[in-house]
């Protein structure tokens, strides 16, 4: 980080956390920047272009559900929630909106602080094993290059946020293996679920891959449910590079 600081962007109603997290991340070499409220978080998003965002659910004017859409709207920047709401379904919706992973209050610093450094690496990440070398997948219409990091259908770019493109990279790259849940948490979020809630991160992603990807959704033929265990990525047949644009 000596020549580039990442930006953080910390969205909260309560001044205490944007302090106590502003001082923290900029101690461990973060640039930070904040915003009170939904609407001000939209304001600095755009002067600001942050490498990430901490988003907290319940503030006034626009609230982090709100946010979220709205960012997911025009970019693919990576989004963790901080919830204090206690139902699952609450922490799910953020998910379903585009986040890329969750932190629930009162949290540990320490926590977030891990979960900001495993989503931020994902982008900094070598090839997958089972990759051609050149970088190019083609599997029926879906195009998928891991080396820009951008996935087509006919040839429409398709827009897929940081960890949405990494769990299909883990999956495609070792297609026909089935993964648990728990396995992608670790090899994608880069943390070991501690309650059996946390996977639920897994599945949301896998929900939102397949309802991009997917002919039909409710009807999978890339992205497989395997029974017992996890998720698996039909066996590619053939990835030769002969296929490569």
């Amino acid at each position: 980080m000596e020549n580039h600081k990442e930006k953080i962007l910390v969205v909260d109603d309560e001044a205490s956390i944007r302090r106590i997290l502003e001082t923290r991340l900029s101690m461990i070499g973060y640039e930070v920047v904040t915003a009170a409220d939904g609407e001000e978080a939209i304001e600095v998003f755009h002067l600001e272009n942050p490498d990430l965002v901490v988003l907290d659910v319940m503030m006034p004017k626009l609230d982090g559900y709100g946010v979220c859409q709205e960012l997911r709207k025009e970019s693919d920047i990576p989004i963790i929630m901080l919830t204090a709401l206690g139902d699952v379904a609450d922490r799910i919706t953020g998910l379903e909106l585009g986040a890329d992973d969750y932190v629930v209050k009162p949290f540990s610093p320490k926590e977030l602080e891990a979960r900001i450094r495993s989503v931020l690496r994902r982008f900094d990440r070598n090839g997958t094993s089972g990759i051609p070398s050149s970088g190019v997948i083609h599997i029926n219409t879906i195009k998928i290059d891991t080396n820009k990091r951008q996935v087509y259908k006919s040839d429409e770019r398709i827009r897929l946020t940081g960890m949405e493109f990494s769990l299909l990279e883990l999956l495609v790259g070792r297609s026909g293996e089935a993964f648990s849940r728990a396995e992608i948490l670790q090899e994608v979020w880069g943390y070991t679920p501690e309650r059996h809630v946390d996977t639920r991160v897994v599945d949301v992603h896998i929900s939102r891959l397949r309802a991009k990807l997917e002919e039909d959704p409710s009807n999978p033929e890339l992205i497989l449910t395997a029974r017992g265990t996890g998720y698996l990525f039909q066996r590619i047949v053939d990835n030769a590079e002969s296929k490569q644009s």
